[in-house]
Order: C-alpha cells, then sequence, then structure tokens
C-alpha cells in the first residue's frame, strides 16, 4: 500500500490527515552555514524566490553551479541567489568570489529545497543565476516592463545589503 493509498483510506474512513506545515523563516536559518553571508531577511527572501520564479518561466536563468561558474566567467550579468544550507559549503565557497570579481550582486537564501521550487524544479538547487532579460526568443512588451521593474528593485536591495570591502 502507497502512501497516497493510505491517505485516500484514511480520508475515507473518516480520519484527519496530517497537515504538512513548512518551516518558519527562522527554522530554516538555523541550517545555514556560517559563511552564509549576506544572508536575506525574510521579506527580501520572499521577493527574491518570488523574482527566481518569474525568471525561470522567462528562462532568464542559470541553475546549478556549473551552469553559474560557466556563465559568470562568460562575463554574463544578472543576480546570484545561493543556498545557505549547503553541506558540503565548499561546493560553492568559490562563487562570491568569482561573484565580486564580475561586480554581479550576490545572496544568500535559507533554504536549497525553497530555490530549487523557485526555480520551477523538484530539485533542490545550491545556486541560481537571474539574467536580466533572457537569452533569446520573443518577449511580451508588458511582462517584459514587469519584470525588469522587479528585477531593478530586487538588485537594489541586494546590492544594499552586500558587504563592502
Amino acid at each position: 500500500m502507497g502512501k497516497k493509498e493510505k491517505e485516500l483510506k484514511a480520508v475515507k474512513e473518516g480520519e484527519e490527515q496530517p497537515v504538512k506545515e513548512e518551516a518558519s523563516y527562522e527554522t530554516k536559518i538555523k541550517f545555514c552555514s556560517v559563511i552564509a553571508k549576506p544572508l536575506a531577511d525574510e521579506k527580501l527572501c520572499k521577493k527574491v524566490l518570488k523574482l527566481a520564479k518569474k525568471a525561470s518561466k522567462r528562462k532568464a536563468i542559470r541553475r546549478g553551479v556549473k551552469e553559474v561558474v560557466k556563465a559568470l566567467r562568460k562575463n554574463a550579468k544578472g543576480i546570484c541567489i545561493l543556498a545557505g544550507d549547503i553541506s558540503p559549503v565548499d561546493v560553492l565557497t568559490h562563487i562570491p568570489i568569482i561573484c565580486e570579481d564580475h561586480h554581479v550582486p550576490y545572496i544568500y537564501v535559507p533554504s536549497k529545497e525553497d530555490l530549487g521550487a523557485a526555480a520551477l524544479s523538484k530539485r533542490p538547487t545550491s545556486c541560481m543565476l537571474l539574467l536580466p532579460q533572457p537569452p533569446k526568443g520573443p518577449v511580451d512588451a508588458e511582462e517584459q516592463k514587469e519584470y525588469a521593474e522587479a528585477y531593478a528593485e530586487a538588485e537594489k536591495k541586494i546590492v544594499a545589503a552586500m558587504p563592502v570591502f
């Protein structure tokens, strides 16, 4: 008997179904690495993940360590979003350095699962690069304007949160 069958049986018998609660922001922060700085606050995190979802729908996204590093080395501009709960952390410790060298703003979010969900993927994602516009293809003018406004606002807030060296 599979999980879905058990749930259906429980519903038929009148038992209460267990409600899956999403972990709170404070709970997710506990699992973040020490080097996950600058970490987005709850409000900025929601805004960045919403922007990532829009970018993913428009195919203006690079997802995963290899793709992000490749795009950054080719001087792609955008916003880099990193997951703070990656283990081992050595997998993406070099990405903030590359971002600083190429003047690309970056920020950490507490959960790789949320980052993967924002990228419209079933798998958790360690990092992604949001591009200001899709690399190719026709774009609706109204949709482009809405995305550009959200992108500019998020970029401004991320640059304000970044450390100055």
